[in-house]
């Protein structure tokens, strides 16, 4: 066994509820190795993933591993939210004769792939001007609405996890207004992801379609945008619209919260499949519509993440503890 090897590379994981993605980091070379994806589901835990992973490595074994996953803040012990799925970081490092297992939160990690983009994993909306802003965030729309900063700090960098999807969400024309006072009394409480999301998108075209006395054609957030990517539904369209506008909406008010004026990252399932369409769309107009601070908006630069990994590349790149 090459130690010396073992020791410049590092396990990377990307868990989602769906699949868990693997890879060898080594730092040396600045590259992933020996990517694999597993399904969740055939598997009782992490465990066998990275037992299944390490029978089919052919170089030594890392001695340091980072887990970026989907889970609520917490210590050692990781217990997902939306999978069956928890493990002590401790254990795992025994169990694989490990020196140091970490975890982070995903939108951790995908705030900490942000320094490390470069212009192929990413879709420049607007080049914006950041002056001497250097705090970037990430924002993705998925299941729910997920967000992290990261800035540069003497050690290298830092990220923050932030819950954006639990933020308020404001109407901004008549139809937003009917929209809100709609689905109010449904859900006590109109925040961000219960419309900027895939399940949100799927209640604002439900919404529309009842506002507007028509029928209801499309049953999933994937067939709502279908079709209105393909022009073939002008409610579906009109619901990607609000969507497109509401994310906006939502981004401006994050980058105020945070003072992410270095840059704004869009990253999750959703918006890489929309870029034409969200170009075109009142996202932009709606990120910097924040009266006084409309100039400062303005002048973010804004892209979106178009790596399939960033996951990876954020756990190659967060520091250990």
């Amino acid at each position: 066994m090459n130690s010396k090897l073992s020791l410049a590379t590092r396990l990377v994981a990307d868990v989602g509820g769906t699949n868990t993605r693997l890879a060898l980091y080594d730092a040396r070379r600045d590259e992933f190795r020996a990517l694999a994806t597993y399904i969740n589901r055939e598997y009782s835990g992490i465990e066998g993933v990275i037992t299944d992973w390490l029978s089919h490595l052919d170089e030594a074994p890392p001695q340091s591993s980072c887990i970026a996953i989907a889970a609520p803040p917490g210590d050692d012990r990781v217990s997902m939210s939306n999978l069956d799925w928890s493990f002590s970081c401790r254990d795992l490092a025994r169990r694989f004769h490990m020196q140091r297992v970490d975890w982070i939160n995903d939108f951790t990690g995908n705030a900490y792939a942000l320094p490390y983009l470069r212009a192929a994993d990413r879709e420049e909306l607007r080049a914006g001007d950041p002056g001497v802003s250097r705090r970037l965030a990430v924002v993705g729309p998925g299941t729910g609405l997920g967000g992290a900063t990261v800035e540069e700090t003497r050690g290298g960098h830092l990220a923050c996890a932030c819950e954006p999807g639990h933020m308020g969400l404001s109407p901004a024309d008549e139809e937003e207004l009917d929209l809100f006072r709609l689905l109010l009394p449904r859900h006590g409480n109109i925040y961000s992801e219960l419309l900027v999301s895939g399940p949100g998108l799927q209640r604002l075209y439900e919404a529309l379609a009842e506002l507007r006395g028509q029928a209801v054609v499309a049953r999933s957030p994937a067939e709502i945008s279908s079709r209105a990517l393909a022009g073939s539904d002008p409610l579906c369209a009109a619901a990607l619209e609000r969507f497109c506008a509401m994310l906006g909406s939502a981004c401006g008010d994050f980058i105020l919260a945070t003072g992410s004026y270095g840059g704004l990252y869009l990253a999750g399932g959703i918006v890489p499949r929309m870029i034409p369409f969200l170009r075109d769309s009142a996202f932009l107009e709606r990120m910097a519509a924040k009266g006084a601070m409309r100039d400062h908006l303005s002048a973010v630069p804004v892209y979106v993440i178009t790596n399939a990994h960033p996951g990876l590349v954020g756990a190659a790149h967060a520091p250990l503890r």
